[in-house]
């Protein structure tokens, strides 16, 4: 065997460099159990060296010696105010070691007023977002590359919205995400939609080709919980990804969504025993006003509204977080929070 100094200087340091990600992996406890978020709304982020160092982080607290307690990460997505924060922290409240935050907020959005309290100090690297763009599907893995990075105790990710609100107390949450015997992410996985074509060829008839055949395209909501071993996959593929983030034709911007096909579409292709197949978020489509969904106002905020929002066609499961509701829902959704939202009975 050559003694050290007679290894080439390129063999040395290819072994370094694949000693490093097994050592990860073998002794995880090495890593820090929480990474430091640079706290402030920054910009210009380089997202491929956010999402080395995502990748680099563990990718599930069992593989620790020491098991840790399981949070779920609660991931904002938002280009405007959080409305509902009171009604989230109410929400989170007794519960501090069980939980994560963490919000992309488009550099272009004006705060009326400073977060506090939870909510204080939990802003992610952004850039801006834009409807029929790929930009919604990049925060995406900003918001979960951080919350990798940030706490190895992260198990579970629930991507929400500004206008989402919780429907169900926290330990109810927590209860029917961690405990799922089979560890998977809730994720809407459908085909044979009516406009499914028309939003495959967005890009052009052949484009998608050969990483993604018309059999293999699926849509989702773009609201989900992921699991950590998912949300590892999400931030180390590379290959889907290049398609999805081309540029809709413009004449197709009307089927443009690439935010509700590409993670369905990335696990169903990967992973499809491991998902769920369903959402836990509750949408109401009856009335669509230029794709968007029916906008809940005061007037409909009532307990029979939430008992509503909760049921699903699979009494196996209920809705876990609800949305679209105006900002102007906070002080009908406060005055029922504990007696109707929070009470699971």
């Amino acid at each position: 065997m050559l003694p050290p100094h007679h290894f080439p200087p390129l063999l040395l340091s290819s072994l370094l460099l694949l000693s490093v990600p097994a050592l990860l992996l073998l002794f995880p406890e090495f890593i820090p159990q929480s990474l430091p978020l640079k706290n402030s709304r920054q910009h210009g982020v380089n997202d491929l060296n956010l999402l080395r160092r995502a990748v680099l982080s563990p990718p599930s607290t069992s593989s620790f010696r020491q098991p840790r307690q399981p949070k779920i990460a609660f991931l904002f997505l938002t280009n405007t105010d959080l409305y509902f924060t009171p009604l989230w922290e109410r929400f989170f409240q007794n519960n501090t070691n069980l939980f994560s935050i963490y919000i992309h907020l488009d550099p272009s959005a004006q705060l009326e007023k400073p977060l506090t309290g939870l909510f204080a100090n939990r802003f992610v690297p952004a850039k801006p977002t834009q409807r029929a763009s790929p930009s919604l599907i990049a925060a995406t893995k900003r918001l979960l590359a951080a919350a990798l990075i940030d706490d190895a105790a992260n198990e579970y990710f629930a991507l929400v919205s500004q206008s989402c609100i919780p429907i169900h107390s926290f330990e109810f949450v927590y209860r029917s995400v961690v405990s799922d015997q089979r560890k998977r992410s809730f994720i809407e996985i459908l085909t044979g939609e009516p406009q499914l074509w028309d939003r495959y060829i967005a890009r052009g008839e052949d484009v998608m080709l050969p990483e993604v055949s018309f059999e293999q395209f699926r849509i989702g909501s773009q609201f989900f919980v992921l699991s950590r071993r998912h949300a590892h996959l999400v931030i180390r593929e590379r290959r889907l990804w290049r398609k999805f983030r081309k540029p809709c034709l413009p004449t197709m911007l009307d089927c443009c969504y690439p935010e509700e096909h590409y993670f369905p579409t990335l696990l169903s292709m990967k992973d499809p025993e491991g998902c769920s197949g369903y959402t836990l978020t509750r949408v109401n489509w009856t009335d669509t006003s230029d794709g968007h969904p029916h906008l809940y106002m005061p007037p409909e905020i009532t307990p029979q509204l939430i008992q509503e929002l909760r049921q699903t066609n699979d009494s196996s499961y209920s809705y876990l977080f609800a949305r679209k509701f105006s900002r102007e829902c906070l002080e009908p959704l406060m005055a029922i929070a504990d007696d109707v939202i929070f009470h699971d009975q």
